[in-house]
């Protein structure tokens, strides 16, 4: 399977380091974020890459080449006129991924020891739409399934506001991973253009087509906050 890594983002919350560097060269342990990631992927054998850049998207150009690829296919999606966010990187990237059957989607700032491989076997298995990896754990906003671990909705935990399907019928709220498995007819599916956020067409995709969660209790942290640094370097060595 195909992976696109979500690398253009400007990573705000990890200044000063994002003022002069993208966030996806960031170091846990001395290792950069992006090159943990492809080889956390490579081991479940996937070896063909789409990298999405911005935010000196050089830099992370000349890591690759430096690091000849980590001997893996790399596909540089360069959004050098404007960050698009993933939505809008998703539909900039479709030349590289609407000829694959499904694909796998990872921000570059997430570290985790999930079994990918379990992930995509239900996603496929299944046959999906999209599979989404998620997980009980305090997030201020969640993703809201019901008992066929279905989506349904998403709720702003300190707002109170939600998206619903249907009424809400004690659904189970869940945080996103980061990670989603995805079929490639969702370029045919998107309505969406320019900037835009790929969670908000989930919530739009939900009342059509099948978007489920993939629960799972493995190790995630999201390496974009300051204060995950510091347990990221615990649990990844």
């Amino acid at each position: 399977m195909k992976a696109l890594i979500f690398a253009a983002g400007k990573g705000t919350r990890l200044k000063p380091f994002t003022d002069k560097h993208p966030k996806a060269l960031f170091k846990v342990n001395g290792v950069p974020l992006l090159e943990r990631n492809i080889k956390y992927l490579q081991t479940f054998g996937i070896e063909d890459f789409v990298i999405n850049v911005h935010h000196f998207g050089n830099q992370i150009v000349e890591f690759l080449e430096l690091n000849n690829n980590f001997n893996a296919n790399i596909t540089i999606s360069n959004e050098k006129d404007e960050l698009l966010e993933t939505g809008g990187g998703l539909l900039f990237a479709q030349s590289y991924l609407e000829n694959e059957d499904d694909f796998l989607i990872m921000n570059a700032d997430i570290l985790t020891d999930l079994a990918i491989d379990v992930l995509i076997k239900e996603h496929k298995k299944q046959r999906n739409f999209v599979t989404l990896a998620v997980s009980d754990r305090k997030s201020s906003r969640k993703l809201l399934f019901n008992e066929e671990q279905i989506l349904r909705g998403w709720l702003n935990v300190d707002s109170g506001e939600q998206k619903l399907a249907e009424f809400n019928k004690a659904f189970k709220p869940m945080a996103f991973s980061g990670i989603h498995c995805v079929n490639g007819s969702i370029f045919n599916k998107i309505k969406r253009r320019g900037k835009f956020s790929i969670m908000e067409e989930y919530l739009d995709l939900m009342k059509t087509d099948i978007i489920k969660g993939f629960y799972h209790n493995a190790n995630l942290v999201d390496v974009g906050k300051p204060e995950a640094v510091e347990q990221a370097e615990k649990l990844f060595v």
